[in-house]
């Protein structure tokens, strides 16, 4: 996968190139991350990407021009990039749309400065996407966000690909508390099925937790997942207030 991020600031993405999981899918050649400088793409001698807006109004536009050439080298490079541009009011990123993308094979990035870009440009965009509803300084630290989320789901970045199926998020619902040593830390005990060896009982406490945190922390959530009928049953003991035990006994799970 080829990403390419047309920007202002390409030395703003070294950090991120060069660290953790992306470091390591660009070096073993999965993964391509090609900060483009739109400077280098403009027409006069002072390197101008931007310009006041037509109408009047406060700040700043990003000028088509050097976006627009930017754009035409990438398609010598590719056939068919797939183009996202930063914007408010975009479609809101989340763990599904970022399984769309890694299904791309190369992704342009615009990231948008100032008051935005102008709106030529939308004619060579496939889709404007958002990360929330706040305000960022421009559309770098989104593009981040884009990448990270979408380069970990390419086939064998992951050391433990395990790690896509239990991530919040993964099938819709928030995930399972973890514990690690020492069993007891300061009088807090890790729970006791977590050490009984019984792989089955372990399996059935994470899915319970996993619907209880999603259920006291996002239960927008439940709405729009998919429940299998123990899940179902799960949930009618934790909207009753209960416990996992409590589910145990009443389900006569050994």
């Amino acid at each position: 996968m080829r990403f390419f991020i047309l920007t202002i600031f390409p030395n703003y993405f070294d950090c991120f190139k060069n660290y953790g999981i992306v470091r390591k899918a660009i070096k073993s050649g999965k993964v391509e991350v090609n900060p483009i400088n739109l400077r280098d793409f403009t027409e006069d001698k002072h390197r101008t990407v931007d310009d006041v807006v037509y109408g009047g109004g406060p700040g700043m536009l990003l000028k088509p021009e050097p976006i627009f050439k930017a754009y035409d080298y990438i398609k010598t490079l590719s056939k068919n990039p797939y183009v996202l541009i930063t914007e408010p009011w975009g479609r809101r990123f989340d763990q599904q749309f970022a399984k769309e993308l890694s299904q791309k094979e190369d992704i342009v990035i615009i990231c948008g400065r100032y008051e935005g870009v102008d709106e030529r440009v939308k004619s060579i965009v496939n889709e404007e996407v958002s990360i929330g509803d706040f305000i960022l300084s421009g559309g770098e630290p989104a593009a981040v966000v884009i990448m990270d989320s979408v380069i970990r789901l390419i086939p064998e970045v992951l050391s433990e690909e395990e790690s896509l199926r239990v991530d919040s998020f993964s099938d819709g619902l928030l995930g399972y508390p973890n514990y690690t040593r020492p069993a007891e830390y300061r009088g807090m005990k890790v729970p006791d099925v977590l050490l009984s060896g019984n792989h089955r009982l372990i399996s059935l406490w994470r899915r319970f937790m996993k619907l209880k945190k999603t259920y006291q922390k996002r239960p927008d959530l439940l709405e729009k997942a998919i429940l299998s009928v123990e899940d179902r049953k799960m949930l009618d003991y934790i909207y009753k207030g209960k416990d996992f035990e409590d589910y145990l006994k009443g389900e006569n799970i050994a």
